[in-house]
């Protein structure tokens, strides 16, 4: 292929209409002329270079950065998120017919006065940024203003919607407003010590009322870091003994009262446990401090009217109080001395009374006394009748005495069965030397058949008898069981001691509604509270 573009056209031209002819041969008057010769023009040929990808975005860059370094873009807020990690904010202006990416670092964007949102129109102010990466141009903001409203008028505006549903001021203020003191002990003061404010109050509260006690933290009240002077010096203040705080300025433009329109400054204050009052600017500077604050005042001069009334006001005042004090109390002496006069008539001599309530006293104490000890004389008597008898009917005593008669006749039953062994022995062995003495086949045969004989005798009887005297130990048995109490516990009765002495109870007599007594039973043993005696028959339920 012949040299051509970068396209790969063939470098070859087009006839040309208007062609310059070359030189001619002379021709001769008998030849005809010849045809002319179209001579072609040769263009110049020029190299066109191929650049890289990162070189073409790289004077891209170059261009736009260098002749857009700070242009005002007017749009609205689209795709905002809020801030990264590290506090930078990434978003796009759009208008109806084209977007572009901005970008906010942080060190402006901590700055921001009011709060970014989808749909706000915004003027930006920056430089065009091309990210060679993804070949993708923004804008760097270096400083971004609302449309059509200011800055700090927005952000009032947003700060004062979002404390107000938050309940820290208006209609719906979670915290009522403190009332303040009326005569307060100490005042703390959040000002400049080189302001205006500062002397127009201490002015104004000295001449009224020269002997209160002022507190007053120096801290900055505009410009950069204030905010957080103001709130170390509320908080410092709240940490001492004053009664009430004032936090004050002299008047100026927005900018210069927006320390107070700050959202720590205003939390601080709502946050303080004694009152605040705010007297910050003049009477139509409005700032959310006055809003939150327990008390707004006007001008500080105002503020120092309402916390400090007039000393000498305060003794006269007091003056006629006291007066009207001693007054009230005279007349009060004189009811309360003539009422006093009365009632000593009527009462009686209280030593002559007392005499007679003693006398009545003793006769009845040695009345009490006389009746107590036969009272008590005749429970001990009873209380020995029942021991007696109780010991005479104690189951623990009937049981020892049935298991000695039983072992009596265990003893008895045993003594006559050796006696009956004893003889049938002897019975054997007299039989054993007359078999030993007779022949000893014949004899042994008879004894063996006499011994049969004597075994049939003596078997039956002595089975007999031992099934008799079985029988008639079983009887006994039976009897010293069916005799036992525990057996008559068995069949449902039960035993009632008296949970104090642990004796046992026959009678209702010597029991009161509320004793305690123990029941026992044929397996278990119970406590129970006496409710109810009824005398002469059971009780019903019910």
């Amino acid at each position: 292929m012949k040299q051509g573009d970068l396209f790969g056209a063939s470098d070859s031209p087009a006839p040309q209409e208007n062609a310059v002819p070359s030189k001619l041969a002379p021709v001769s008057k008998s030849q005809p002329p010849p045809a002319p010769v179209v001579v072609k023009p040769i263009e110049p040929a020029i190299p066109k270079a191929v650049l890289s990808v990162g070189e073409l975005t790289r004077h891209l860059k170059s261009t736009l950065e260098r002749n857009f370094r700070n242009v005002m873009v007017r749009g609205e807020v689209s795709g905002f998120r809020g801030p990264n990690g590290r506090g930078h904010l990434y978003f796009a202006l759009k208008d109806a017919d084209a977007s572009i990416d901005v970008k906010l670092w942080q060190s402006k964007a901590s700055r921001l006065k009011f709060g970014l949102k989808d749909g706000l129109e915004v003027v930006v102010e920056g430089a065009i940024d091309l990210f060679a990466p993804q070949g993708r141009y923004s804008i760097i903001i270096d400083r971004i203003e609302p449309a059509g409203v200011g800055a700090l008028a927005l952000a009032f505006e947003q700060l004062k919607e979002r404390l107000l549903a938050e309940g820290l001021f208006g209609p719906k203020r979670v915290k009522p407003r403190r009332p303040l003191p009326f005569l307060p002990r100490r005042i703390g003061v959040v000002t400049s010590l080189s302001g205006a404010a500062w002397k127009d109050f201490l002015k104004v509260l000295h001449r009224r009322h020269p002997h209160l006690a002022v507190l007053v933290h120096d801290a900055r009240v505009q410009g950069e870091g204030a905010a957080g002077e103001v709130v170390r010096a509320i908080n410092a203040l709240a940490r001492t003994d004053v009664d009430v705080i004032v936090v004050t300025r002299g008047g100026g433009s927005v900018e210069d009262l927006w320390t107070f329109n700050e959202e720590a400054v205003v939390r601080a204050i709502f946050a303080c446990p004694v009152p605040v009052v705010s007297a910050v600017g003049h009477e139509v500077d409005v700032t959310l401090a006055d809003l939150v604050a327990d008390y707004r005042a006007p001008t500080p001069s105002a503020a120092a009217e309402v916390l400090a009334p007039v000393l000498t006001e305060l003794v006269l005042t007091l003056k006629v109080e006291a007066r009207r004090l001693e007054k009230a109390w005279e007349r009060h002496l004189v009811h309360e001395r003539a009422s006093l006069l009365g009632l000593k008539a009527r009462i009686e001599d209280p030593r002559r009374v007392l005499s007679t309530q003693r006398l009545t006293l003793a006769e009845f104490t040695e009345r009490m006394a006389r009746q107590w000890r036969g009272q008590v004389r005749g429970e001990r008597e009873q209380l020995k009748h029942f021991e007696q008898r109780l010991q005479k009917a104690r189951p623990q005593a009937q049981l020892a005495q049935m298991r000695r008669e039983l072992a009596g006749l265990r003893e008895r039953l045993h003594m006559a069965q050796l006696g009956m062994l004893r003889g049938e022995r002897a019975r054997w062995q007299g039989l054993a030397v007359r078999w030993e003495r007779a022949s000893v086949v014949p004899k042994v045969r008879a004894a063996t058949v006499e011994l049969k004989a004597l075994k049939q005798r003596l078997l039956p009887p002595l089975r007999a008898r031992l099934v008799s005297q079985r029988h008639t130990v079983q009887h006994l048995a039976q009897t010293l069981d069916a005799l036992s109490p525990l057996k008559v516990l068995g069949r449902g009765y039960s035993l009632t001691f008296s949970a104090g002495d642990g004796h046992l109870l026959t009678d209702a007599h010597s029991l009161a509604v509320g004793d305690m007594v123990r029941v026992q039973l044929a397996d278990d043993e119970l406590e129970a509270a006496v409710t109810a005696i009824r005398p002469g028959g059971p009780l019903k339920p019910g």
